[in-house]
């Protein structure tokens, strides 16, 4: 017995001072998602009980659906951490044509909510095919920069390309109408072509002429020039086209320094409309107040740090597609979160754009978690290629030696 306890006690010291092995991922990134999507359920649950009251006569209807949602993310995060990146880069021309036929597909059944066609019903949830048009055209888009890498950067037939693409998608979204997605599109693409090395002039083109564009789709909208005077003065008509942009900014000013505390909100309560959904920053903001704001921005920007760091790393060590991808995914979650924010801030105008991982909607969860295991994905194929690559080629340096 007495060597019995000291073969134990020989193996717990042996623990102690054996060096803990090499991590093959990224536990800070994980953490910071998991996080993330906590704040969410919780947020969404405080945000959605007046709503789902009145719908339902179940205040935690919107809660548990968004639970539901949440654990089947990361059921799918789990199920695709595990497919290689040599998978994705095969299978991005189908998922491009699949994103394609989605969209069309949304046009013909797609269910209608507050004038906009955008979610395919499927019983369980709606599924919004813009979101899984994000994501598709941000892994083709990698491929393509990897097979065509020196035209990108040599020729203007090779940055045009994708952006021909993009047009397409663009033609599709704004039938349902969707701007705000074929603008985060547009944005994350001229990003992933400018890291790729694309010259300059050319992004001064494509710039200008998407400007102008946008200029006269909005022009030409009448319900997007009410957004755009609406933005620039919501006081105007505080109960018209104002109406939304003033409630969430009462939200905000009511929040002050450490906020209502959590579920004390009062817009939520059928002032602020979408308040679980578009606005639910707006009520984080009225309840945590701005230390809550703070953190929740804090947190999205280590995401968003640790995707383009993943990519650095991964263009460095000559895993291109990872690399384009990653900092793709870096670009989406930036921009999208400074949209969001900002429409509930009163910064930039009005649009319906989830906030990554805290919003309600199964369909911006179900990708966004999935980008996330991407990520995760690129990370530990590097550090693999890092740890075993070092090792196999400080062995070819021995065998020369030799």
């Amino acid at each position: 017995m007495l060597k019995g306890v000291k073969e134990t006690l020989f193996e717990i010291s042996q623990w102690f001072s054996r060096p803990a092995p090499p991590c093959q991922y990224d536990r800070q990134l994980v953490w910071i998602s998991l996080l993330l999507m906590v704040t969410g359920l919780v947020v969404v649950s405080s945000a959605s009980v007046p709503v789902a009251t009145r719908l339902t006569d179940m205040p935690f209807y919107f809660a548990l659906r968004h639970a539901f949602f949440l654990l089947c993310a990361l059921v799918i995060a789990a199920f695709m951490v595990q497919v290689p990146l040599e998978r994705w880069r095969q299978l991005s021309v189908p998922m491009l044509l699949v994103s394609l036929a989605l969209l069309v597909i949304v046009l013909v059944i797609g269910r209608s909510v507050n004038g906009a066609v955008r979610w395919i019903p499927l019983g369980i949830f709606n599924l919004q095919p813009a979101e899984v048009a994000k994501l598709s055209l941000f892994v083709f888009l990698s491929g393509y920069l990897v097979r065509q890498y020196h035209q990108v950067r040599q020729s203007f037939y090779g940055f045009i390309k994708p952006l021909a693409v993009l047009a397409l998608m663009a033609v599709l979204l704004l039938q349902q109408p969707d701007l705000g997605s074929f603008v985060v599109m547009f944005v994350t693409t001229v990003g992933m072509l400018f890291i790729a090395g694309a010259k300059l002039w050319q992004f001064l083109a494509m710039l200008s002429m998407a400007l102008l564009g946008i200029v006269m789709l909005i022009v030409f909208e009448p319900y997007r020039m009410r957004r755009i005077t609406a933005f620039m003065d919501p006081w105007e008509d505080p109960f018209g086209s104002g109406y939304q942009l003033t409630q969430s900014l009462m939200a905000f000013g009511r929040g002050d320094w450490m906020g209502q505390g959590l579920g004390n909100s009062i817009q939520k309560l059928e002032y602020l409309p979408e308040a679980h959904t578009d606005f639910v920053f707006a009520v984080l903001a009225e309840e945590l107040g701005l230390l809550g704001v703070t953190l929740v921005l804090l947190l999205i920007f280590a995401l968003v740090f640790k995707a383009l760091f993943i990519g650095k790393k991964s263009l460095e060590s000559g895993q291109l597609f990872g690399g384009f991808l990653a900092f793709g995914i870096g670009f989406w979650f930036a921009f999208q979160t400074l949209v969001n924010v900002g429409a509930a801030a009163g910064i930039v105008p009005t649009k319906g754009l989830t906030l990554p991982l805290i919003s309600y909607g199964g369909s911006s969860l179900f990708i966004m978690s999935t980008a996330v295991a991407i990520l995760l994905r690129i990370d530990h194929e590097q550090r693999h290629q890092a740890r075993f690559g070092s090792a196999q080629s400080s062995d070819e340096d021995d065998n020369e030696e030799k």
